[in-house]
């Protein structure tokens, strides 16, 4: 086999705002293109690079169960989620039950580990102290809460509250589906579910906590991207 390169330069693709569905089969898409080339680097001798994506988007209404969720953190009917104008899906990824919907700053990276570094667990630290960062530079204290993916406010009071949900894909390092931070959601469809199948935990919005009609989705979504290319010592296209 030719010379191992590994690939830093990450590519950048705003879908502002799109269906998930869509979005989905758009990840397995690129996700496969990156399996294949892994595969094809194995049987030839020619080494090619893998490439990396990092897709930023926001969705019409929609719920997504996780492979391990349970169903009965969806608290409302099919006719339900119809009036609601949301969809739902069973997918692929790690985690319970979420919301997204417009408002809410979706990140999908679609990364050959190998080209950074092989460590799952490492790799969901770095996504989380993405979000950590982005919201200090709007003086807000955001951390980790101890055995519960994503990014939290007042971890450990009776106020603690969610701003941001994570749930990952990964085969032969390669990782897809990522984050949704609440920027100005409507909280009010997270009341269908049980947020993450975690009861009696609130779930907040960077509006909210700002106490501002609407935050400059633009403007954080500036900030997620250099916070992002700084942790993960990458380059964009």
């Amino acid at each position: 086999m030719g010379e191992v390169v590994k690939n830093k330069t990450i590519e950048v693709q705003e879908l502002g705002l799109k269906d998930y569905k869509d979005t989905w089969q758009y990840q397995e898409q690129l996700f496969k293109e990156i399996l294949d080339t892994k595969v094809k680097n194995r049987r030839e001798a020619e080494f090619t690079a893998t490439k990396n994506y990092l897709l930023t988007v926001e969705h019409p209404h929609v719920y997504t169960l996780g492979k391990s969720g349970d169903i009965s953190n969806l608290l409302i009917n099919e006719k339900q989620l119809q009036e609601k104008g949301a969809t739902f899906y069973k997918i692929n990824r790690g985690g319970d039950i979420t919301y997204h919907g417009p408002g809410q700053l979706v990140v999908y990276p679609i990364l050959d580990l190998d080209n950074f570094f092989t460590d799952i667990h490492k790799y969901l630290r770095l996504l989380e102290e993405t979000v950590i960062r982005v919201l200090q530079d709007y003086e807000i204290k955001a951390e980790r809460s101890n055995g519960e993916t994503g990014v939290w406010l007042d971890v450990g009071t009776p106020f603690a509250r969610k701003i941001c949900a994570m749930g990952v894909r990964a085969s032969r390092w390669v990782t897809m589906h990522g984050l949704a931070l609440n920027v100005n959601a409507d909280l009010g469809y997270f009341d269908n579910i049980v947020p993450c199948g975690i009861k009696e935990k609130a779930v907040t919005s960077l509006n909210v906590e700002l106490g501002k009609a609407i935050v400059d989705m633009d403007e954080v979504k500036r900030k997620f991207l250099v916070y992002f290319k700084e942790n993960f010592e990458a380059f964009y296209s």
